[in-house]
C-alpha cells in the first residue's frame, strides 16, 4: 500500500460521524487533511491538529466547492462523505426527497470530482473514495427507495469515473457501509417513535450482532486511498449483512 505521508485530502461531511472519524485517521496516516461540512459547529469540535484545517462548505453549492478546490490546490485524495437518507418507499416518497437526494448524494460528489480531477490528471495521481450504501444496487432495503436508489447511481458514478480515469492512475472506488453508529443514525432512530424498539431491530439485522461504528469505516478509506491497484469497486463493510 502506498505511505500517504504528505498527501493532502479533502474530505466532505468531516463534523461527525464516518466523516469525522475518517479526518481524524487520515491525520494519523501523516496526510494534509481538510475537513470540510456545511456545520460549522461540528467542525470546530474536532480535535486540533497542525495537519488538519477546518471550513465550512455547501457541496451544494458548485460555485463554492470550486473555490474551496483553488484555496486548497492539488488534491491526492478525495473522500465524498456527504449525504442524506430518506424514509420510504415509493409510494411515500416525494418528488422532493428524491430530488434531494440526487442532489446531495450524487450530484454533490459530481461537483467534488469535477473540481480535483484536472489536477489529478495533470499529475497522473490520484484516489477519489465514494460513499455509497449496500442499500444500493447490492441489497434492496425497505423503506429506503430515494436513498437506495441515488446509492445506486453512486456506484454506477464510481465505476464510469474509474473506466474514464484508469489509464491517469487515478482510482475511484465506493464504500458501502451497512449500518453504523453516528448522530444521523441517532436521529433516525428517535424518529420513529420508540428509541430502544428501533436500535433493537438495527442491532437484530446484524449478523455480527452489533452496529458498525465509524472508525471501522475510516479505516477502509485509508486503505482505499493508498491501495494503488484497486479502482472502480464498491466493497460492503456491513458486518455480514449481506453474506
Amino acid at each position: 500500500m502506498a505511505d500517504l505521508q504528505g498527501k493532502t485530502v479533502l474530505i466532505t461531511a468531516a463534523g461527525q460521524g464516518i466523516g469525522r472519524a475518517s479526518a481524524l485517521a487520515f491525520a494519523e496516516a501523516g496526510c494534509t487533511v481538510h475537513a470540510t461540512d456545511i456545520n460549522e459547529q461540528a467542525l470546530a469540535e474536532l480535535p486540533k491538529r497542525d495537519n488538519l484545517t477546518v471550513e465550512r462548505l455547501d457541496v451544494l453549492d458548485e460555485a463554492a466547492v470550486k473555490a474551496s478546490v483553488a484555496r486548497i490546490g492539488s488534491v491526492d485524495i478525495l473522500f465524498n462523505c456527504a449525504g442524506v437518507v430518506h424514509g420510504g418507499s415509493i409510494l411515500e416518497m416525494k418528488d422532493s426527497d428524491l430530488d434531494f437526494a440526487m442532489d446531495l448524494n450524487v450530484k454533490a460528489m459530481i461537483r467534488t470530482i469535477r473540481a480535483v480531477l484536472p489536477g489529478m490528471i495533470e499529475r497522473k495521481d490520484g484516489a477519489i473514495i465514494n460513499m455509497s450504501s449496500v442499500a444500493s444496487s447490492i441489497k434492496g432495503v425497505p423503506n429506503r427507495f430515494a436513498y437506495g436508489v441515488s446509492k445506486a447511481a453512486v456506484i454506477g458514478l464510481t465505476k464510469a469515473v474509474a473506466a474514464d480515469y484508469v489509464g491517469h492512475n487515478i482510482r475511484c472506488n465506493a464504500i458501502c457501509p451497512g449500518t453504523v453508529e453516528s448522530p444521523s443514525l441517532q436521529d433516525r432512530l428517535r424518529a420513529q417513535g420508540d428509541y430502544e424498539a428501533a436500535r433493537a431491530a438495527f442491532i437484530a439485522r446484524q449478523p455480527i450482532g452489533r452496529l458498525g461504528r465509524p472508525e471501522e469505516i475510516a479505516d477502509l478509506a485509508v486503505h482505499l486511498a493508498g491501495a494503488t491497484y484497486t479502482t472502480g469497486q464498491a466493497i460492503a463493510i456491513d458486518g455480514g449483512w449481506t453474506i
